[in-house]
């Protein structure tokens, strides 16, 4: 019987290369009302600002679902496991679908009683982290939905009136993200795995609110010691990434993030929007972000030296305007540890592990007669 995957060629071969085999696509779904979503996150809870848990606790409910039905699928047919696994949101008009999708993985020759994993890595990015030493046990996730709240905006808007950090704003989206960050390792934890592996993280508009959801691979490796099994290390190292680093003898310890919100001020807007119709540098805009910038990496390194850290490696930085003269930086990166007996099965990656899959389908009368649902689920509105 023919297999109908997701895996592509290169992904195929790096399979092979581990002893395993591509399988049936796998899908799982959820279907949840938008309007019992949206009256949740109503009353107090959003004057305050900060997680809303009761939407935090749905839109929980709606992923799990949805990768429940996935693992259930029919044509597991003795798969060893899952990869390639995805948690995704598209919105159907008055309704929100939780949708699961990823391959099977098969070891020719044996029919599993159960899956032994699942795991949010494609077939290139489960070689390398196989060859790096990490058991893949679980796909692993935490989200947290929550708004900056009435309370927060008046407070903010009012310190907006003067240069520097709004930190009502800063509180927020800092104790938001590390929430998203601890509950993925709680999820791991509970698996039994004393790590996760390539965090992606996601941060989607959801009815007012926003939701922050990190998704990786909760695994294990030998080289951890025993206290990583109640704090499991987290990563948001790229598979290849992880295994240079692994290839170097370091494991990654911890994801360390900073997050700043900078206000120019009233004042300083004014000054600002008159010195932009000449040339020259705007003085005011350039105080601004790189203040904001030393204050995200200033978080960052306090994270590091509290989980004693060799290095920071892969940092990224991203800025975005907030609107009226409103700044955030955030930053992001891993800190890793040189340990004992840590390297790589293989002195070298194959080619086939890091080559980028290139598209072949392309729409472009879909900006005029259609829309993307999958853009839509990542940007709604």
């Amino acid at each position: 019987m023919a297999v109908n995957t997701g895996f592509s060629g290169n992904e195929i071969y790096c399979l092979a290369k581990k002893g395993l085999s591509p399988g049936e696509m796998v899908i799982g779904n959820s279907v949840c009302s938008m309007g019992f979503i949206g009256t949740i996150g109503s009353g107090l809870k959003t004057l305050a600002g900060g997680e809303v848990e009761q939407v935090t606790e749905v839109v929980h409910e709606g992923r799990m679902q949805a990768l429940e039905r996935m693992q259930a699928w029919s044509d597991l047919r003795g798969a060893v496991g899952i990869s390639g696994v995805t948690t995704e949101l598209v919105q159907h008009g008055g309704s929100t679908e939780f949708l699961s999708i990823g391959s099977a993985v098969h070891r020719p020759g044996y029919s599993a009683p159960g899956l032994e994993f699942t795991s949010s890595s494609n077939g290139q990015e489960l070689y390398c982290q196989i060859d790096s030493g990490f058991k893949p046990l679980h796909f692993a996730f935490g989200n947290v939905a929550y708004s900056i709240g009435l309370g927060g905006g008046i407070a903010g808007a009012f310190r907006g009136l003067a240069k520097g950090e709004v930190k009502e704003y800063s509180d927020v989206f800092n104790h938001t993200r590390h929430l998203a960050l601890q509950r993925i390792q709680a999820d791991a934890r509970n698996r039994g795995a004393n790590c996760v592996v390539g965090i992606k993280t996601s941060i989607i508009p959801f009815h007012g609110m926003q939701e922050m959801v990190m998704v990786g691979t909760a695994a294990r490796h030998e080289a951890y010691m025993s206290g990583y099994d109640s704090a499991p290390a987290t990563s948001d190292l790229t598979c290849e990434e992880t295994w240079n680093m692994a290839n170097l003898g370091y494991l990654p310890i911890r994801l360390v993030l900073g997050c700043s919100i900078y206000s120019i001020g009233f004042v300083g807007g004014i000054a600002a929007a008159f010195k932009s119709l000449a040339k020259g540098e705007i003085s005011e805009l350039t105080k601004l972000i790189y203040d904001a910038r030393e204050s995200a990496l200033h978080h960052i390194s306090r994270d590091a030296d509290e989980c004693s850290a060799d290095d920071v490696v892969g940092i990224k930085t991203y800025v975005y305007s907030l609107g009226n003269g409103i700044v955030e930086f955030l930053a992001i990166g891993t800190a890793v540890k040189k340990m004992p007996g840590v390297t790589t099965l293989s002195e070298n990656l194959p080619p086939q592990a890091v080559m980028q899959d290139k598209d072949t389908f392309i729409n472009t009368a879909e900006t005029l007669r259609g829309q993307n649902l999958n853009e839509a689920s990542k940007n709604p509105g």
